[in-house]
């Protein structure tokens, strides 16, 4: 009898954790739209605490931050990149490279070769 109450207990945490990694997931994409609209309007710092903000929620809440979003931070010191203002972005030899201007480190991503595209052009 014991075992039965038990495992009804998990269930609840169970879909009390569903709920609110989806919370978490809202609150993460929409401290990264902050941070880019902070940004583009200047204010670089608060663009800065929302991504702290929002990588304490995935932290806490084992969530990975999205690709689109998490190519936006510098991975040396959890800065918000916003090229032209704090890092410069280039492609060389098949990678794109990140260079942060408040931390001076580089982030080199592989580029994905398609072999339809390659095709193409042949």
């Amino acid at each position: 009898m014991v075992l039965r109450v038990f495992t009804m207990f998990k269930k609840r945490i169970y879909k009390k954790k569903k709920a609110q990694n989806t919370i978490a997931k809202r609150r993460i994409v929409q401290l990264f739209i902050m941070a880019e609209k902070m940004a583009y309007l200047g204010d670089i710092n608060l663009a800065n605490r929302y991504v702290e903000i929002a990588r304490k929620i995935s932290m806490r809440s084992k969530i990975a931050i999205p690709k689109e979003f998490k190519r936006r931070i510098c991975k040396n010191c959890y800065k918000y990149l916003l090229p032209s203002l704090n890092c410069r972005i280039r492609i060389y030899r098949g990678k794109l490279i990140i260079y942060c201007y408040n931390c001076k480190k580089y982030t080199r991503i592989p580029i994905k070769n398609d072999k339809k595209s390659s095709a193409r052009l042949k």
